[in-house]
């Protein structure tokens, strides 16, 4: 067993992969030789299975956003897409075209290895056959008919498919519940019953045989875990940015009628207080002016009854004279 494969294995256990995702990540791998015919095979009978088929074109998807280095992913994705469009569901072309755009970014992959040689030159190629299928409605009939037809005859022919294969590829029975390895390209296929036996599972095959495989296998997980916690957070998307933008706005909003309110309270209570400040003068000045007039009529009082009493002396002392004499 390779390194590469090893890893895969312990990635697809981390991982709880399923059994279509790790089909799609060993037909994708980036190994430098294509997908087994019939590994593809045995995905594009997988495609009849509704949960199946959402896990085999969740994986593709995920493989053709790879860029880079990985620019294997993208060409088998495509080379397997092209596939399972000829022979899987007639789903798979019908999810394609409702994500067009996505195929489409792709003629413009571009990707140059260390010696210089464009490896993009691959993927552009390969896009411009996929679109060619999707786009052509006669085209792709035809294309389906005669992919099917092989099929079938390679199926019934029962050649080509070596013993290591079949352990790796040809388990006839799946956690899906049916016999998917059978082919679809006439009505008998969905009657027939026979199965192959059923082989150890994906955990058995990863079990390390040897001291030295077990320790690899140790560091590989080691090495993924620290990948996993080195690896920088994804970009946000426009819809999050959006959403982010949105409640950013909300909250300045709501901080905003907030100082507002907060203003508007703290002037009503500067107004109370000023006119409580006015009224308080007001009634001073009332006070000083009833003060005011005290005193003035106390003043005049104190001044007319003075005279009086002077007046009323003067008067008694002319009396007392007018007496005496």
């Amino acid at each position: 067993m390779t390194t590469s494969a090893l890893r895969r294995q312990v990635k697809n256990i981390v991982h709880n992969y399923s059994e279509a995702e790790i089909k799609v990540r060993e037909a994708t791998s980036n190994d430098s030789w294509g997908p087994p015919s019939s590994l593809m095979s045995e995905i594009a009978d997988l495609t009849f299975n509704t949960v199946a088929f959402a896990e085999i074109m969740g994986m593709i998807w995920r493989r053709l956003n790879d860029s880079g280095k990985n620019w294997r992913h993208v060409y088998k994705a495509l080379t397997l897409l092209d596939y399972l469009i000829k022979t899987g569901s007639e789903k798979v072309a019908h999810q394609c075209r409702e994500n067009l755009y996505t195929i489409q970014t792709l003629k413009d992959f571009q990707y140059t290895d260390r010696d210089g040689k464009d490896q993009g030159i691959n993927v552009r190629e390969k896009v411009k056959q996929v679109m060619g299928l999707l786009k052509d409605e006669e085209k792709l009939k035809q294309e389906r008919a005669h992919a099917l037809k092989t099929k079938e005859r390679m199926s019934t022919e029962g050649t080509g498919i070596s013993s290591s294969q079949q352990l790796s590829y040809g388990r006839r029975t799946s956690q899906y519940g049916e016999d998917y390895g059978r082919p679809r390209g006439s009505p008998s296929s969905f009657n027939s019953s026979s199965s192959s036996p059923q082989h150890t599972s994906d955990l058995e095959q990863a079990r390390p045989q040897t001291t030295g495989e077990e320790e690899l296998q140790l560091q590989l997980a080691l090495a993924m875990s620290r990948e996993e916690a080195e690896k920088p957070l994804p970009p946000a998307t426009s819809t999050d940015e959006e959403l982010q933008l949105q409640i950013a706005l909300s909250l300045s909003k709501k901080e905003h009628e907030k100082e507002v309110r907060a203003c508007q309270g703290e002037n009503s209570l500067l107004q109370r207080a000023l006119e409580e400040t006015h009224m308080g003068i007001e009634e001073e000045e009332e006070e000083d002016k009833m003060k005011k007039s005290q005193v003035k009529s106390f003043s005049w009082w104190s001044g007319g009854l003075g005279r009086y009493i002077m007046r009323y002396r003067t008067f008694r002392l002319l009396v007392s004279s007018s007496n005496l004499s």
